[in-house]
């Protein structure tokens, strides 16, 4: 199975948690592993490019572990100023581990992959990358141009695992293809890197319902 982050693409550091309160109500902050999810509901995130805006619709109810981890990094700031760093036409668009210059950034520790939840790698999804590890995803992830079934779990086996999905687009695919219309290069010793850099200005939690 095609591996969306190759070794390289780790990252290290303590668990974080979503701290703030004031969206999914009251919730001990210093509770490792609580999650601070309103389960059931879902999360609408602005995700501002220099090539337009992205709407995303996260499922805390099917992926409440990839939810929280995506968060965590959002109420950070952890996103602004990263790069989509991977394009691959027709296939996906790769962000959120790399600063300018193809520098990594460090992460808190890898969640378990949630891929069986039902959830399936179709166009306009969002999902986690990893390394060939199948619990190894941290901060970055793909928004999948077609419907990649490849990439779905079909057994707990390392090469069955999948990628887990936890949201989708819901508007901004035009973005999504613009930003897949940028030629690419091997830069840094990474391959199918965007000559003109596509930038994460910002990714901001907008409201939930």
């Amino acid at each position: 199975m095609l591996r969306l982050g190759a070794d390289a693409f780790r990252g290290c550091g303590k668990e974080g948690y979503f701290k703030d309160s004031t969206a999914w109500g009251t919730a001990d902050p210093d509770s490792p592993g609580l999650y601070l999810l309103r389960i059931g509901h879902s999360a609408m995130i602005h995700v501002t490019t220099n090539f337009g805006t992205l709407v995303l619709e996260l499922f805390p109810d099917k992926s409440p572990k990839s939810v929280e981890n995506f968060l965590t990094y959002v109420r950070e700031g952890f996103y602004d100023g990263t790069l989509i760093h991977r394009v691959i036409s027709n296939f996906v668009i790769q962000g959120g581990g790399f600063g300018p210059n193809m520098t990594q950034k460090p992460t808190h520790q890898p969640i378990s992959n949630e891929a069986r939840n039902g959830l399936r790698n179709e166009r306009g999804t969002i999902a986690l990358a990893r390394t060939g590890d199948p619990h190894s995803a941290t901060s970055q992830f793909f928004i999948n141009f077609a419907d990649n079934d490849f990439l779905n779990y079909t057994s707990s086996t390392p090469s069955g695992w999948g990628y887990c999905v936890f949201g989708r687009v819901i508007d901004g695919m035009h973005v999504v293809e613009s930003i897949g219309g940028v030629p690419t290069r091997t830069q840094y010793g990474f391959e199918n890197v965007p000559i003109t850099d596509v930038v994460i200005e910002s990714v901001e939690l907008v409201k939930t319902k």
